[in-house]
């Protein structure tokens, strides 16, 4: 569509009948996704930097830097691990997590410290056995 609009009609009209002669042409027959909802995520709302989250979602990019993406990892594994249904689904929580702080601590990426240890497996089993009603308390600490 490299036509431009004639002098003296007004723009909607020229617009209407842009589209109305692409419809006659078939030009809006075969379009991809035609006839199916829109895809999920779509958001109604603008966001000026709406291309941008778009591709760091589609590059795979953290809005925070590695060590604090961590660091909350490592505080939601540790809720997981309270709430796991058996020891064994705990245990492996905090192994899994734990290998990542022993990763970062290791080879630090860039930005921040990380600023916490290895969580220390049997406190936070004990604890865990005292959050199900089965056990003594370990510590104050809960955790190292």
């Amino acid at each position: 569509m490299t036509e431009r609009k004639p002098p003296g009609v007004s723009f909607e009209s020229w617009v209407d009948r842009q589209i109305r002669e692409a419809e006659e042409r078939g030009e809006f027959a075969r379009l991809a996704g035609a006839g199916k909802p829109l895809p999920s995520g779509t958001d109604t709302t603008y966001d000026e930097l709406w291309w941008i989250k778009g591709k760091m979602a589609r590059e795979g990019f953290a809005p925070l830097p590695p060590t604090l993406a961590l660091r909350k990892e490592a505080e939601d594994a540790l809720d997981a691990a309270y709430a796991a249904p058996s020891e064994r689904a705990a245990r492996r929580i905090v192994e899994a997590v734990n290998v990542k702080i022993l990763r970062c601590l290791r080879m630090p990426p860039p930005g921040p410290p990380l600023g916490i240890k290895p969580f220390d497996l049997d406190e936070v089993v004990a604890e865990w056995k005292v959050r199900r009603g089965g056990g003594a308390r370990a510590g104050e600490g809960g955790v190292a």
